[in-house]
């Protein structure tokens, strides 16, 4: 098994700045691709963002210019800087990963970490 711990989520100001962490442990041969999904009340889940083991990456149009994703593979962890917060920001945000393990690739979830951004 695959567990996910996210953290760094919290309330700030609009224009301000959070910083999300997401470390990988378990039994697996390797992480591949990890990202950052959200998903706010009464809307579907999102991706935000989503980072390849080589660093390639894949940005919704709306966080470009303000959300950096970062990954330390040596760490299996995955960041996600965020600036120039707005409301529209505000979601529960989930750290995603797909897993290398045995026979095969899974993809697992964080529980979700809280991003408030007040007007």
């Amino acid at each position: 098994q695959v567990q996910l711990v996210e953290s760094g989520g919290g309330l700030v100001q609009a224009g301000g700045s959070l910083r999300l962490s997401c470390a990988a442990s378990g039994r697996f041969f390797s992480i591949n691709a990890m990202g950052w999904y959200r998903q706010a009340p009464g809307k579907q889940r999102e991706l935000v963002v989503a980072i390849t083991r080589g660093g390639n990456t894949n940005y919704a149009e709306s966080v470009k210019g303000r959300f950096t994703i970062s990954r330390d593979n040596a760490k299996n962890t995955v960041y996600l800087q965020m600036n120039s917060l707005k409301p529209e920001d505000t979601a529960v945000y989930y750290c995603n990963a797909n897993a290398l393990l045995l026979a095969a690739s899974r993809d697992y979830w964080g529980q979700g970490t809280q991003v408030t951004v007040s007007s």
